[in-house]
């Protein structure tokens, strides 16, 4: 059974069509991109998925279930979990801080006004395995504005881990980083694939990126599904090339 699927998915806003008849199917346990070139559709794709705004047509499949009218975050409770291109962290707080939000959001601690001493011990355990899984742990007293952005990056993954997702949309993991921020962005979403085997749904412009980690493809142009399949199929499809590759290549 796929864990998400995307059946003749569409959206319209106006006389803009911004996603046209789109079709996904993505298994447990892929590293999965989408790609494309600006204004393709992939953020619009993105926002549908989690359900920042519905689609005009078409059905959304998450782990079995049908989620067209699930609300943003009841979504987020199923285990669909996304990033933004902008880092969405609270730059006032320490990275411990800001972690420990999303791990209280899973530990339900809104419903239980006074926490036990356990409970507290548990959260605190729980922030400090996941900034230890992203790298942070030495970071973990520093207020986020004071970090690079490449770090700050790091933190809003952290903080999407903390929900435990079924699947982790990431919108441009590596969006305004530097070579260094980049690689380690990287070598952070294959451990996590790896290691962690977490399913992960990608957009991203580095198409060096994209061919070197993806294990499966999709390339939205003009809001349609241009191609899908394995890296090598993607990059030897003419329509593709034409399209795309070779735009980005000159």
């Amino acid at each position: 059974m796929s864990l998400l699927r995307l059946t003749n998915i569409s959206r319209v806003f106006g006389k803009l069509v911004a996603l046209q008849n789109v079709e996904l199917e993505m298994e447990e346990g892929r590293l999965y991109a989408v790609i494309g070139p600006n204004g393709a559709g992939k953020t619009t794709l993105f926002n549908l998925i989690s359900g920042f705004f519905p689609a005009t047509s078409g059905e959304i499949w998450f782990d079995g279930r049908q989620i067209n009218r699930v609300p943003a975050a009841d979504r987020v409770a199923l285990g669909l979990v996304r990033t933004f291109q902008i880092t969405e962290v609270f730059p006032e707080l320490s990275v411990f801080e800001n972690v420990r939000i999303g791990v209280e959001a899973e530990a339900r601690c809104s419903t239980r006004p006074w926490p036990g001493g356990a409970l507290i011990r548990q959260i605190n355990e729980r922030v400090e395995e996941l900034l230890e899984t992203t790298g942070l742990g030495a970071q973990a007293g520093r207020i986020v504005s004071e970090l690079a952005h490449g770090d700050q990056r790091v933190v809003e993954v952290t903080m999407a881990l903390s929900r435990r997702p079924k699947l982790l949309l990431l919108d441009e993991p590596t969006a305004g980083m530097g070579q260094e921020e980049t690689a380690h962005m990287v070598r952070l979403i294959r451990d996590l694939h790896v290691r962690q085997q977490q399913s992960i749904l990608f957009i991203e412009h580095d198409m060096d990126l994209v061919f070197g980690i993806a294990d499966r493809i999709t390339v939205l142009n003009y809001g349609k599904v241009l191609a899908t399949g394995t890296p090598r199929d993607v990059a030897a499809d003419p329509l593709v090339q034409a399209a795309y590759l070779g735009e980005a290549a000159a």
